[in-house]
């Protein structure tokens, strides 16, 4: 019944997505970040839902008369980069060439989808319709983790779906806490109490839901998170006593063996899963200065071969780390366009903070700059233990950042005389600076 129920859904967004690209990639990147099919129990939960949505949105791209404006940006432009530099570490991988190019595969997607999110995302409705879409697709599993750790007393782990990037404990909990910040500025920018409240109590059960993932790099990440949100809110004395008490009271719901569990951060080097992960961080720097321009490629750590050639005594295995995995595997070039994506990102969000924090029009801008800026604390916090270097949730928030960041700078451009005069029709445009943007001017999309 789920299965139809959920095909009942997805057909007819495919003949929408035809028609208006930009409700395709809405469709394929609540696909990619939720895995809503793998929670499903028949025929549907083993189709390419994903890639069928995204085919479909390109060919929209083609025929529907919808502007299609690809931004020049640091974002857009280092991406670009990105995919010609990992093909050319895959040209040159050490790993088996059918695994590697299946990951090339899956990254190139990735990044191809994030350009078209980028030449789509030109107005403020559209910036918050996708921390809409971030928020829910994260944000159902922290309601429903965060319950069920409180039905079961903190007795069981939560887990995401199979089969997907943040199946793992560890990796949901670290989604969770990206999204944390995200359900606080939607909250900060709803109009209405019941919505402000729902939003609230999404908050407080995902927060459950992140300690009952029973994941230590998540505590530390949490620790780190519930900081810089304390930093970033307004009302410093509310919020502090509200994020304080939050967290205190979760710590303390958490059964006997979660503490215990914890408290092995404290003697790291008595704990073989830690000391596997140092190890392992250590043999993907050496292949990178094996190899400095193109890495061992996509899986080098898994390899026991390729970890042989730099560590002998040390088991292959996953890097555990946003930072030496695409070290490891890209080398020092790639790894400097992948790092400048994140640092285009927090630039960004600085920009858009110094232009909007005097402008009561643009307080939406500024509340996202500062609630991102936790999703990025949480996301390099919590991944510097895990791997998740191409998660493409995380990617496409970067995006909105740039986005935001345009939408916000194009006012003064235009009233300093340097707007460009508007050009229309379909078909794909080059969007720079000086181009009209009256549509980001236009009411929020707000419950």
């Amino acid at each position: 019944m789920r299965d139809l129920i959920f095909i009942a859904f997805i057909v007819p967004l495919l003949g929408v997505a035809a028609a208006r690209p930009f409700v395709g990639v809405m469709v394929w990147s609540w696909i990619s970040f939720m895995n809503p099919h793998q929670l499903l129990w028949g025929f549907a939960s083993g189709q390419s839902w994903a890639a069928m949505v995204f085919v479909v949105t390109v060919f929209g791209c083609v025929v529907a008369r919808e502007p299609k404006r690809l931004p020049i940006n640091a974002v857009t432009v280092l991406m670009t980069l990105l995919i010609i530099g990992i093909t050319l570490t895959s040209l040159t991988a050490l790993g088996p060439a059918a695994e590697v190019w299946a990951k090339w595969d899956r990254t190139f997607k990735t990044l191809l989808g994030l350009l078209l999110t980028a030449a789509l995302v030109d107005s403020r409705r559209r910036v918050h319709a996708l921390i809409w879409l971030i928020v829910i697709a994260l944000g159902y599993f922290g309601v429903k983790g965060g319950i069920f750790t409180l039905m079961t007393g903190g007795s069981f782990i939560v887990v995401g779906p199979p089969n997907s990037m943040i199946w793992d404990r560890n990796h949901l909990a670290t989604a969770l806490l990206v999204s944390l910040p995200l359900m606080n500025y939607l909250r900060m920018q709803s109009r209405h109490q019941a919505v402000r409240h729902g939003l609230a109590f999404a908050m407080v059960t995902t927060l459950f839901a992140v300690v009952g993932s029973q994941s230590r790099g998540a505590l530390v990440a949490l620790v780190a998170t519930g900081a810089v949100l304390w930093t970033r809110s307004r009302g410093k004395v509310l919020s502090g006593v509200a994020i304080a008490l939050a967290g205190m009271a979760a710590i303390a719901f958490m059964p006997d063996t979660w503490v215990e569990r914890m408290e092995t951060i404290r003697s790291y080097e008595q704990d073989g899963s830690a000391m596997g992960r140092i190890t392992i961080w250590e043999a993907s720097f050496r292949i990178a200065l094996m190899r400095p321009l193109v890495g061992g490629g996509f899986l080098a750590m898994y390899k026991q071969d390729i970890v042989n050639m730099v560590m002998p005594q040390v088991r292959a295995r996953a890097a555990h780390s946003i930072w030496f995995e695409t070290l490891g595997e890209h080398g020092f070039v790639v790894f400097g366009l992948w790092l400048g994506i994140l640092v285009a990102g927090g630039l960004y969000t600085l920009k858009i903070a110094r232009r909007t924090r005097d402008r009561p029009e643009l307080r939406w801008a500024y509340d996202l700059a500062r609630m991102s800026q936790v999703s990025m604390v949480a996301y390099m916090s919590g991944g510097s233990f895990l791997s998740l270097a191409y998660w493409d949730c995380f990617w496409t928030l970067t995006v909105v950042r740039a986005a935001a960041h345009h939408l916000v700078r194009q006012p003064a451009v235009e009233d300093a005389g340097a707007a460009a005069p508007a050009r229309t029709g379909a078909g794909w445009r080059v969007r720079t600076a000086a181009s009209p943007i009256a549509a980001a001017r236009g009411s929020a999309l707000r419950p």
